[in-house]
């Protein structure tokens, strides 16, 4: 796996770097977005080396920031598939809700803990694998073959859950859902207008051996809610105990 550090701190970058070569990863590292788009994802330049499978990404940058450097990154095709993990010393609302409007699959607050950072670095590429071979898996199969799977269906208005095929659908047309967030979307369904805390939702539809936070469940609400559009609204939050999909 090859890991892309961008930060502006250079002796950040080395510790990164040499921690997480000794966990097996392949790690490049930039001190500042604009070289690290140069150097790694410019044609002339990068058209001999595949792009990464992770970005480690410091928000608060001289120069162009890691924001907008994610932007652009999300708005290319070829690289808008790439997960992105903020390293930063913001910690307002603002700041996280932005991050994951761009797309940001994971924070990490300074000053960092190595342990928490291979933990989530881990995490991540874990979701992102697994949401590769689901993605993948529907696309295989041909119209007969998708209507010969067995029928295990949730139903809501609009949204439509093949338990089988691991496929959603709104009106009709396929969600693009990472695993976790077919797992999410499941379960609230299954469950409706009965409240979970972040807890329950850790152990209910996460994998035991994955390391995680409870604002992770946080950060895949908020893009869920995006994914179901009108239906966004109906996930509710309930301060201080949780969630709820709400009929």
């Amino acid at each position: 796996m090859k890991i892309l550090v961008v930060d502006d701190e250079q002796d950040l970058c080395e510790i990164l770097q040499y921690n997480l070569e000794n966990e097996g990863y392949l790690v490049t590292t930039a001190n500042s977005a604009e070289e690290a788009l140069h150097s790694q994802f410019d044609n002339s330049q990068s058209k001999n080396c595949s792009n990464p499978d992770l970005i480690l990404l410091d928000v608060m940058m001289d120069g162009m920031s890691g924001f907008e450097m994610a932007h652009r990154l999300k708005e290319n095709p070829e690289t808008a598939h790439i997960p992105i993990i903020f390293i930063t010393a913001l910690d307002g609302e603002d700041d996280t809700v932005k991050g994951l409007n761009i797309g940001a699959d994971d924070y990490i607050a300074k000053p960092l803990s190595m342990k928490e950072v291979k933990a989530r670095v881990k995490a991540v590429l874990r979701r992102a694998t697994l949401h590769s071979e689901t993605s993948q898996m529907p696309q295989s199969l041909t119209g007969e073959e998708r209507t010969s799977l067995p029928s295990n269906t949730i139903m809501y208005e609009g949204i439509r859950i093949d338990l089988d095929s691991k496929t959603a659908t709104l009106d009709g047309v396929e969600l693009s859902l990472t695993k976790l967030e077919f797992e999410l979307l499941s379960f609230l369904l299954q469950n409706p207008n009965k409240v979970f805390s972040r807890e329950d939702i850790l152990r209910r539809c996460w994998p035991d051996d994955v390391y995680v936070l409870d604002r992770t469940v946080d950060v895949n609400i908020t893009r869920l809610r995006k994914k179901i559009g009108r239906y966004g609204k109906q996930i509710k939050t309930r301060v201080g105990y949780g969630y709820c999909f709400e009929k």
